[in-house]
C-alpha cells in the first residue's frame, strides 16, 4: 500500500515549460499577448463564450464582476453560505450586504427553491456556485433574474467542461448561462496555471466596460486595436490580467483538456464503484448528480454521519498515509460576518455540510488501486 498520498498533486502535460520558454523569449511578457489570446480563442471555439478575459485569479474575476454589476453600498447580493470566502468578499468590497442562502438537502449547491424568498427591493444580483462542477438549476435562477431584473453571476470556479441540461432540451456549458461567470485555474482545479482565473461576459452590454476594468480603467485594448488614437483613464479598474507566463502554462493545459478529463472521470468512477461494492452498510453518503447536470470530475467527496465520524475518518486515513480534507465553513457563521451583523440566518444544510463533507485525494495520476485502498481504509470497522 502506498503510504504518502497527498490530497492534491498538480497535473503537468509536458508542454508547460516549452510554452513558458516561448513566452519568455517572445519579447512580450506582460498580459494580453499571444498566449492570452490563444486561451481566449480556445474558450470561444469550444464553449461559445463570447467575451473571455483571463485574470490572475478567480477572486479577481469575481471582483471585476462586482464592478460590472455596479454594486454599491446598501445593495444586496444573494450567495450560498457554503462557498469559498472570495465569492462573498468580492461584493463586500463594493459595499454590498451579503444575503446567504442555504444548500440543498441532496447536494451542497444552493437551494434554488428558497432564492425568491430572499429577494428584496435592494437585491442586485444572484451568485450561484456550481459546487464540485455540478450545475445549479439555472432555469429557475435565470427566470428569477428576469422576473426581478437581477444580474446572475455564475461562480464556475470548479466547473470547466461541465454542462447544464435546460428544460427546453438545450445543453449549455456552465459559465455560459448567467450574465457573467468566473472560473479558477488554481492548482487544485481540473485545468491549472498555478494561480489564475477568467471572467466570461455573456451580456453584450457589459463587454466594452469589462475590457476597460481589466486594463486598469483605461481603453488600452481599444487603442492597440486601432479603435482610438490614444488611450487614457476612462473608468475605475485594476491590473487584473495575468502575465504571458501564466497564460502559456494554461494553454498547455487546455490543449490536453480531453485527456485530463478522461483520466479524472476514470478516477471518479472508480471511487464510486468501490464505495458501492465495499460500503455495504452505507456509512458514507455519496455525491449526487441531478438530472440537469453533468459530472466534470472536479472532486470526489463523501458525506459522513456527523462531525465525530468525519474526524475519525480523517485520522484513520492519515495514519494510513492518505491526506483527506474537509471543505468550506459556513460563511454566515464566520467571525467576520457575525462581527458585522446581528441577524444571523439559520441555514441548517450549510452547517450540515460544514460538519460532514469530506474530500478525498484526487489528482490525475492517482493510481486506481490506491483509490480502492482508500475506500477500504475508510470502511474498516
Amino acid at each position: 500500500m502506498s503510504t504518502n498520498i497527498p490530497f492534491n498533486k498538480p497535473c503537468l502535460t509536458g508542454k508547460e515549460a516549452h510554452y513558458i520558454y516561448q513566452a519568455v523569449y517572445s519579447g512580450k511578457l506582460s498580459g494580453n499577448g499571444d498566449f492570452t489570446k490563444a486561451c481566449h480563442q480556445f474558450f470561444h471555439e469550444r464553449y461559445g463564450f463570447q467575451k473571455c478575459l483571463l485574470t490572475s485569479s478567480c477572486t479577481d474575476a469575481l471582483e471585476m464582476s462586482a464592478i460590472l454589476a455596479q454594486i454599491e453600498t446598501g445593495d444586496e447580493v444573494i450567495i450560498p453560505s457554503y462557498t469559498f470566502v472570495s465569492t462573498s468578499n468580492a461584493f463586500v468590497l463594493r459595499g454590498a450586504k451579503i444575503v446567504f442562502a442555504d444548500s440543498r438537502s441532496d447536494h451542497p449547491g444552493v437551494d434554488e427553491q428558497q432564492l425568491e424568498s430572499l429577494i428584496t427591493a435592494r437585491t442586485k444580483a444572484i451568485v450561484p456556485v456550481h459546487y464540485a462542477g455540478v450545475a445549479c438549476d439555472m432555469d429557475i435562477i435565470m427566470d428569477l433574474a428576469e422576473k426581478h431584473d437581477l444580474l446572475v453571476i455564475e461562480d464556475a470556479a470548479q466547473s470547466i467542461d461541465a454542462f447544464y441540461h435546460s428544460e427546453n432540451g438545450t445543453r449549455k456549458p456552465l459559465g455560459g448561462i448567467g450574465h457573467l461567470a468566473t472560473f479558477s485555474y488554481h492548482e487544485t482545479k481540473n485545468i491549472i496555471s498555478g494561480e489564475g482565473g477568467m471572467l466570461v461576459v455573456n451580456d453584450e452590454r457589459l463587454e466594452g466596460r469589462s475590457e476597460i476594468i481589466w486594463e486598469k480603467g483605461t481603453n488600452r485594448s481599444a487603442f492597440f486595436r486601432g479603435e482610438v488614437d490614444k488611450y487614457g483613464w476612462v473608468d475605475i479598474g485594476s491590473s487584473y490580467l495575468p502575465s504571458e507566463v501564466t497564460a502559456a502554462f494554461l494553454y498547455a493545459q487546455l490543449e490536453a483538456l480531453d485527456e485530463i478529463q478522461t483520466k479524472r472521470k476514470r478516477i471518479w468512477d472508480t471511487y464510486l464503484q468501490a464505495f458501492q461494492e465495499l460500503d455495504k452498510h452505507q456509512l458514507f453518503r455519496l455525491p449526487f448528480i441531478p438530472t440537469h447536470a453533468t459530472n466534470n470530475a472536479h472532486m470526489f467527496y463523501v458525506v459522513c454521519q456527523d462531525l465525530e465520524h468525519r474526524q475519525q475518518t480523517i485520522k484513520r486515513l492519515r495514519e494510513a498515509g492518505y491526506h483527506a480534507v474537509f471543505h468550506y465553513l459556513s460563511l454566515h457563521k464566520s467571525p467576520f460576518y457575525t462581527s458585522q451583523y446581528n441577524d444571523i440566518p439559520e441555514l441548517p444544510m450549510s452547517d450540515f455540510y460544514t460538519d460532514r463533507l469530506l474530500r478525498l485525494p484526487f489528482f490525475n495520476d492517482l493510481d486506481l488501486q490506491v483509490v480502492r485502498d482508500i475506500v477500504k481504509c475508510m470502511i474498516q470497522a
